[in-house]
């Protein structure tokens, strides 16, 4: 009988079944079939910039966009849909931000040294970690195997960026033998603020980050391990440009221990449980803007408990995952004004009035090997959302006699199938499912928006989301070229997006009015990429893309956030030790705006950039070294999400030397 080898680094995201000869596994045995569950590997770089952040990283898939509020914590946005619509999780656990402002997105409590890949799923198919509309972007930490080739490996990297005087240190270093694994990782990124296309300086862009990590594996058995794992990240002194508010402190503690199982024989082949926490807390701060009338403190606590328990299976040529996803948070934020007489009594509201979220959910996903050239995959969930506010005379002010408690069930279905013919393959696909409002949408108590200048109020009575979701690709790839088109469609029942209210007036002296979040009939979200490659010489690669997005609302308006027509193309050719690399990209004038949330026309641009790095080695450590520029032309632009309309960074020379070991 064949075997396999079964790696515990990917132990993560179920693909398929394979058999290869007779080899020891990670965990030390020889083991009959067993379902390989592994993701794609990659480096968390990019062929432009080795030290990218994560948020750089996320930038180049064609399906991810971003709003910027400043150069740090970019808010991404899965196939041009706001974080509410999207899971974005940390080896499956789920992580809340403590900020109302969306000044700590999840992918801001990472870095890119200690994660071994991200993998984006899009619309439905993205469901096995709870209940969504765009997809899930799940981020993976590194995990070694045990055994690996090497007992000690590791990298340090480091480098400087001349716009905004960045300078940063990444290190990571593993130690793997047959009963023990460790992996640990430390960065540290500070930069003050940038400059634009006219080299003049934007105020209050400047940040500092530190990051650490550990995780410890043990064998307990040839069949089974435990690992624990640990993520501590400070931010402070943090500026966002285009909000009224900087951050003064950021802290962030995300745990987890976890515990595998193989099986030799039987259908069950893997089954992983885990159960974390998670703490974040948040401090806004404006006392460096004097500009501010009114100083404000508006500090914000998330508390997050949660389990993951997964089990695959395999028969024949059927392979499945099944999983239960729980976890109960926590969210506080709190508001207080001080007048500029501080002897009178200051005004104090929570902004989020102590909302405990529970979520309970069971998936499941498979994939049928029709045919040697055919696969069929499907799945489904159903989870249980339970939303309780402590102080909920907040809500009653907007919505008299709201119930304090609220339950939700969020069901959820998917399918799509596979297709190869030759050097082409084809795909098409379907889903349904539902989201509840996120904390901000139901229980949010003037949550200021600078962008169109409105305080926000939740509304507890909102309906689900409904989404039903259509997406199909087509490819061709041969030795020289590979060409892929993908599309997908939303047609989104209960949109919930917000609009004036009649009542109330503002509470912030910025604002020019108070918005209710509501649902609209239905908004429908339309997302077409095409990607290309082509091999000119055998060390001459050009790459190409293009997407295209359009959003309308039940009234055929414009939704907001929706990004214009854009390309990257990038030509990269190598020689022995050397590589250079060449970059070009833009979006369109950003017509289709939505001036009812302060939108306006956005120009076109174009960002030219270019790196060359050479490799060499000291004392058999592989070395590299990169030079490049971003925006060689030092033109000034902003983009469509760009909050305010704040400008990009102008020319940006950076340098990296990584040395691996």
């Amino acid at each position: 009988m064949k075997k396999i080898t079964i790696v515990l680094l990917l132990l993560t995201t179920f693909v398929n079944a394979q058999t290869v000869p007779k080899k020891r596994d990670s965990l030390g045995g020889v083991l009959d079939e067993v379902v390989i569950i592994a993701a794609k590997k990659k480096k968390i770089e990019t062929d432009m910039k080795m030290a990218v952040s994560v948020d750089e990283f996320l930038a180049s898939s064609d399906n991810i966009s971003f709003i910027k509020r400043g150069a740090y914590a970019w808010e991404p946005l899965l196939n041009n849909m706001s974080t509410e619509r999207s899971l974005v999780t940390i080896d499956g656990m789920h992580v809340f931000g403590a900020c109302t402002d969306k000044m700590d997105p999840v992918t801001s409590y990472v870095e890119s040294n200690n994660l071994s890949d991200i993998d984006i799923k899009s619309g439905q198919s993205g469901s096995l970690h709870g209940a969504t509309v765009a997809g899930s972007i799940d981020l993976k930490r590194k995990s070694t195997a045990f055994g690996f080739s090497k007992k000690w490996s590791g990298a340090y990297q480091t480098g400087f960026e001349f716009n905004n005087s960045q300078f940063f240190n990444l290190a990571n270093a593993s130690y793997s033998d047959d009963k023990l694994v460790v992996d640990g990782s430390i960065s540290n990124r500070k930069a003050e603020n940038y400059s634009d296309g006219n080299n003049d300086e934007v105020n209050h862009s400047q940040f500092e980050k530190l990051n650490a990590s550990l995780g410890v594996a043990y064998k307990t058995s040839d069949l089974s391990s435990v690992r624990v794992d640990a993520i501590f990240d400070r931010a402070k002194n943090v500026g966002f440009p285009a909000l009224p508010m900087d951050l003064s402190l950021s802290r962030a503690l995300i745990t987890s221990v976890a515990y595998k199982q193989f099986f030799e024989k039987g259908i069950v082949k893997v089954w992983d449980t885990k159960v974390y926490f998670n703490a974040v807390e948040h401090y806004m701060d404006d006392t460096t803007r004097p500009e501010n009338l009114v100083h404000m403190d508006m500090p914000g606590w998330s508390t997050t408990y949660g389990l993951i328990s997964k089990v695959n299976l395999q028969k024949d040529n059927l392979s499945s995952e099944v999983q239960l996803n729980a976890y109960t948070n926590l969210s506080i934020a709190e508001m207080r004004m001080y007048p500029q007489d501080r002897s009178e009594r200051t005004m104090f509201a929570y902004s989020w009035p102590w909302v405990t979220t529970t979520y309970a959910g069971l998936s499941m996903n498979n994939l049928w090997d029709i045919s040697d050239t055919s696969q069929l995959s499907f799945g489904g969930s159903l989870g249980f959302n339970y939303n309780y506010s402590k102080y909920v005379e907040f809500n009653w002010i907007f919505h008299p006699g709201t119930p304090q408690e609220k339950t939700r069930f969020l069901p959820s279905l998917n399918a799509s199938y596979h297709l190869n013919v030759g050097d082409f393959d084809f795909s098409v696909g379907g889903g349904y499912g539902h989201r509840a409002p996120s904390v901000s949408e139901g229980y949010g108590y003037y949550i200021y928006n600078s962008f169109d200048r409105y305080d926000y109020i939740g509304n507890p009575d909102l309906k689900n989301e409904i989404s039903y979701e259509t997406n199909a690709s087509a490819g061709f790839k041969n030795e020289k070229l590979s060409v892929q088109a993908k599309v997908n469609y939303f047609y989104i029942k209960n949109y919930i997006i917000g609009r004036i209210l009649s009542l109330g007036s503002p509470m912030n002296y910025q604002s020019v009015g108070v918005k209710g979040y509501t649902s609209l009939d239905y908004a429908t979200l339309f997302n077409f990429s095409l990607n290309t490659k082509y091999n000119i010489l055998q060390n001459l690669h050009w790459k190409g893309t293009l997407t295209y997005a359009r959003g309308l609302n039940d009234s055929k308006n414009n939704l907001p956030f929706i990004r214009p027509l854009s390309y990257q193309s990038s030509l990269h050719f190598s020689h022995k030790k050397f590589s250079f690399l060449t970059s070009l990209n833009g979006d369109f004038t950003q017509r289709n705006y939505s001036p009812e949330f302060g939108e306006d026309e956005t120009p076109s641009y174009k960002n030219w950039n270019v790196s060359a790095d050479y490799t060499f080695y000291i004392n058999n450590y592989k070395t590299v070294f990169q030079v490049g520029a971003e925006n060689l032309f030092n033109e000034y632009y902003s983009t469509y999400a760009d909050w305010g309309n704040i400008p990009r960074m102008g020319r940006n020379v950076f340098t990296s030397l990584k040395i691996n070991f």
